[in-house]
Order: structure tokens, then C-alpha cells, then sequence
């Protein structure tokens, strides 16, 4: 990690939603999630705030031996988002406690706020991460 992680990194990310970022594609072995709206499936709206918080302390990492993984997300989904719109991340690094970074995040879609809440990342070294994915698996 680099001197400059500190709090009050802030960064705005934008992605024009596509229908395979729907509900119904969230899972598409469910025939449950197959019924459901085409609207912005909340699973994809978590991992759009995650790329957010990524891109924001990407240059403070030593990119890539140094990644960061989610560990906590606590956010609301207020509001449904169709395909072809255009949603807008913002987050802020409010805390660095070691290697546990906690982040600010919202989203908007250019009508209604869809998201807000925080969001906890933890910075890992990737190699090493690999080295205990790999040893689970053979453990099984």
C-alpha cells in the first residue's frame, strides 16, 4: 500500500446498463429469476459499487501484486433501474484501519438515487491469496 490510501479518496464511476445485468440474468438456471423484472438485478449493483471502490484506490496499490477484496456490504436498493440507462457510482474512502478499508458508497441513475450505504475492502498481496485458494482446494 502506498502512502497516498488515505481517507478522502473519492472517485465517480459510470456504466450504461445492459440487459445482462438484469435480474433475469443473475442466475439463469433459475426459472424463479427467469420471471422476475428486467430491471438492474441488485447482485450486479454490489459488484458495480465494488468496481468503483476498486478503481478509487487502484493507484494507491501496488497494482496488481497488491489487489483488495470485498469483505462487508451494507446497501440499500431503492430503486429500480431498466436497461439502457446510465448509472453513476460515487464513493469515498472514509477509513483505512490497517489493511481493512471502509467506503461511502451511492449510486444514481440519472432519475432516482438507487444505492447508498457503505462498503469494507480488504487489501490482500495476490500471490499469496492464490497460494491459500489453491491449497483449499486440494484440501477438499
Amino acid at each position: 500500500m502506498k502512502d497516498t490510501l488515505k481517507p478522502g479518496i473519492r472517485y465517480e464511476h459510470k456504466f450504461l446498463i445492459p440487459p445482462t445485468k438484469t435480474v433475469p440474468a443473475l442466475y439463469p438456471e433459475s426459472p424463479e429469476f427467469q420471471a422476475m423484472p428486467e430491471v438492474f438485478a441488485t447482485g450486479f449493483m454490489v459488484g458495480f459499487l465494488e468496481w468503483a471502490c476498486i478503481m478509487a484506490i487502484k493507484p494507491h496499490l501496488d497494482w496488481p501484486t497488491e489487489q483488495s477484496l470485498g469483505t462487508h456490504i451494507n446497501v440499500s436498493h431503492e430503486a429500480a433501474t431498466p436497461p439502457g440507462l446510465e448509472v453513476t457510482a460515487t464513493v469515498e474512502l472514509l477509513a483505512v484501519e490497517g489493511r481493512k478499508l471502509t467506503f461511502s458508497v451511492s449510486a444514481h441513475d440519472g432519475i432516482d438515487l438507487i444505492a447508498q450505504g457503505t462498503h469494507e475492502r480488504f487489501v490482500i498481496d495476490k500471490e499469496r491469496f492464490d497460494n491459500k485458494i489453491r491449497n483449499k482446494k486440494q484440501a477438499r
